[in-house]
């Protein structure tokens, strides 16, 4: 069986690290440097960096912050939020990041996600898309920080982005965003067996647990959370220990210590 990963997110506005709950009533969790590499230094497998205002407000991505904060990790890093052409993902990777994760910009221009993958492969592109339940077992696609409906459908929306050449799939439930009451497991169990690329559920950590059953019943292939880990409610070491004794196959590989990250 491939090793889970677990994956803290970092949503910044104006430079501060944010959480809310449904993607609203945002509080200040932090600094993005000091957290990127308390992660790093805990074990985090990978590192999300969402600027979540960038496409509502029409503006880039804060270079300078991705440019701070991949200096002092050691881990893959993704990064997203206003990126809307080739242009803006060769700005983005030549400040650290490793991957690209695309999300109004793929709903609005498809053809993104094909040009992305031609040009810096698919394993460079996750299309992250956030979904609101409108149905027994249906589930709508929204864009701009999840302030606007689009009609489409999460799974046909999922199945299409896999055919442009998306290498990832970064699966939020708004409906359980912030709750803490657990990941949307039906949502994203579905959407995992309906592709054939990886399925990193977001929103809902509030329990070790929580990341047992999304990576088991809910098929994930990843867990991402953001203020369990930034609230200090646990830490990715305490989740990743659990797991690994539950039988959760876990990465476990060297990572920088104090003395070798200098912040």
């Amino acid at each position: 069986m491939l090793t889970k990963r677990i994956i803290p997110c970092l949503d910044v506005k104006e430079g501060r690290v944010v959480k809310g709950v449904q993607f609203v009533g945002l509080r200040d969790a932090g600094d993005p440097v000091e957290l990127a590499t308390k992660y790093c230094q805990e074990g985090a497998d990978e590192l999300v960096f969402l600027d979540i205002s960038a496409s509502h407000e029409g503006r880039e991505t804060m270079v300078d912050v991705i440019e701070r904060t991949a200096t002092h990790i050691t881990i893959p890093f993704t990064v997203g939020g206003g990126i809307t052409s080739i242009e803006d993902m060769k700005r983005i990777l030549r400040a650290g990041a490793d991957k690209i994760s695309l999300n109004t910009a793929a709903v609005l221009h498809p053809k993104l996600i094909q040009e992305g993958a031609s040009f810096f492969g698919s394993q460079c592109i996750v299309v992250a898309i956030d979904a609101k339940r409108t149905g027994p077992s249906t589930w709508e696609v929204f864009t701009h920080g999840g302030r606007k409906r689009t009609g489409l459908d999460v799974l046909e929306w999922a199945k299409e982005v896999e055919r442009l050449g998306a290498g990832e799939l970064l699966l939020t439930s708004m409906d359980d965003d912030g709750e803490k009451k657990g990941f949307g497991l039906e949502l994203t169990k579905v959407v995992s067996a309906s592709v054939g690329i990886p399925v990193i559920a977001s929103g809902g950590a509030g329990h070790v647990d929580h990341f047992f059953d999304v990576l088991t019943v809910g098929k994930a292939d990843a867990a991402l959370a953001a203020s369990i880990f930034h609230y200090e409610e646990t830490s990715i070491t305490t989740v990743k220990n659990i797991l690994t004794s539950k039988g959760v196959p876990m990465r476990y590989e060297r990572k920088a210590t104090m003395g070798e990250v200098a912040l």
